[in-house]
């Protein structure tokens, strides 16, 4: 394994522990908490946060991507299409997410980070210099979209523990 890929596998390690660390003992009231109308809940963050990272993954690696080929699209029985990521969701659709557990939500993402780290982990110097998206100026390469999914990843597992802080304050 090159320093790149160690580093991604760590950078992937620890949102997958960020994502456990904030739905750890929440019940899914607790999870679908909403600070206002139009906010994101804890449930909503994460699932979008596992399915971006499922999505941005499964396009570069050119593999199917767990949410289907695992049929988590079936266990989650969300009212949306199997390709939905909550990208543009609006607060009812974010609203939807109620009622999920933990556990729902932890073994998805955990699959995802699974098959995320399988396809990192071997990864060389040179392939992150691939172009994996042509449709930017300059175009996206696979580092740059590690990098971005990692950082996206980060902001909403983030944000996820400030509702969690919030629900635990006195």
């Amino acid at each position: 394994m090159t320093a790149s890929a160690d580093l991604l596998v760590d950078a992937f390690g620890r949102i997958n522990e960020s994502v456990h660390d904030v739905v750890d003992g929440l019940s899914p009231d607790e999870l679908a908490v909403r600070l206002d109308d139009g906010a994101n809940s804890i449930a909503w963050l994460v699932w979008h946060l596992s399915r971006i990272q499922d999505d941005h993954i499964a396009d570069a690696a050119g593999i199917d991507e767990v949410w289907i080929a695992q049929d988590w699209s079936e266990r989650f029985e969300l009212p949306f299409t199997r390709g939905a990521t909550g990208y543009g969701h609006s607060p009812k659709e974010v609203a939807a997410l109620g009622g999920v557990s933990a556990e729902l939500l932890t073994g998805y993402h955990d699959a995802v980070h699974d098959q995320t780290v399988e396809f990192v982990r071997p990864l060389k110097d040179a392939d992150l210099r691939r172009v994996v998206d042509d449709a930017w100026v300059p175009a996206v390469t696979l580092g740059v979209r590690l990098v971005s999914v990692i950082a996206d990843d980060l902001q909403h597992a983030g944000q996820a523990a400030f509702i969690r802080g919030w629900l635990e304050r006195p």
